[in-house]
């Protein structure tokens, strides 16, 4: 089966030759491009502190999940960028509360720069 590119108007579009996930069909694999605290409505910034901007990206993270037919019970991977390193407690408070049973393997790193000036990027895979 060929892989799928997953769209939902319910996340923020893609800002450049990317999909916002592709779906493997044959392993019910979903690979979810990273999500910035784009507002899906406006393509504005979300204007706010490390935590809000940590929920608009779950948001965000969760509308391509939908789009996909999964949801955060079926991510297994996450990669976390920050701009600042001393944002990660708040970032897992956040985080914490949408990855409640068996979280998935995560990586957190910091990046010199992250797109549009976000400040958190997450990105995600998921398999039914």
């Amino acid at each position: 089966m060929p892989n799928t590119a997953i769209a939902t108007p319910n996340a923020p579009a893609a800002i450049g030759p990317y999909s916002q996930a592709i779906a493997v069909s044959a392993q019910r694999l979903l690979f979810c491009s990273g999500q910035i605290p784009l507002d899906p409505k406006t393509g504005a910034l979300l204007d706010g502190d490390i935590a809000a901007q940590t929920e608009r990206v779950l948001d965000n993270i969760a509308a391509v999940l939908s789009a996909g037919g999964m949801e955060f019970s079926d991510v297994v991977k996450t990669t976390i960028f920050l701009a600042d390193l001393a944002d990660f407690a708040r970032v897992n408070e956040v985080y914490a509360r949408w990855f409640t049973k068996a979280p998935p393997a995560r990586s957190t790193v910091q990046a010199a720069a992250l797109p549009k000036g976000a400040r958190v990027e997450i990105e995600a895979i998921a398999a039914k």
